[in-house]
């Protein structure tokens, strides 16, 4: 079977097969604006409608916060990138809930001396979606 392969415009492929078959593959590619923040002291990668578990912070439920340290921001025309923050650049987010995280266990040991402690930790987490980046 020999095929043939033509590519339109870049979204559209036509695959020819040697006996007058035609099969078409249509290949929709979406940009989106992508931005890297900083808060809490970790970074995180985001686009508008993701939803990100972040430390907690002050607010209330539905409430629209924003975060002005843009390490990065870019699309498919041209990116910005910070030396250390991008002058001008925001993101907004809006607040879903505050919860606690998944617990962090730990172990404090001393060898040959009977000791031994056994801890743990939940860190309170704050889920925010990203409304919007400019």
């Amino acid at each position: 079977m020999l095929r043939f392969i033509f590519r339109v415009t870049g979204y559209i492929r036509l695959t020819a097969l040697a006996k007058g078959c035609i099969l078409i593959y249509v290949t929709i590619y979406k940009f989106i604006m992508l931005a890297i923040i900083k808060t809490g002291g970790k970074q995180y990668k985001v686009g508008v409608g993701d939803k990100i578990k972040i430390e907690k912070i002050e607010g209330e439920e539905g409430s629209v916060i924003a975060f002005p340290e843009v390490l990065f921001v870019g699309d498919e025309k041209d990116i910005k990138i910070g030396t250390p923050l991008v002058a001008g650049a925001k993101v907004e987010g809006k607040i879903i809930k505050t919860e606690k995280g998944d617990k962090v266990v730990g172990v404090k040991f001393k060898a040959k001396k009977r000791y031994k402690v056994k801890f743990g930790h939940r860190q309170i987490m704050t889920e925010v979606e990203i409304l919007s980046i400019a």
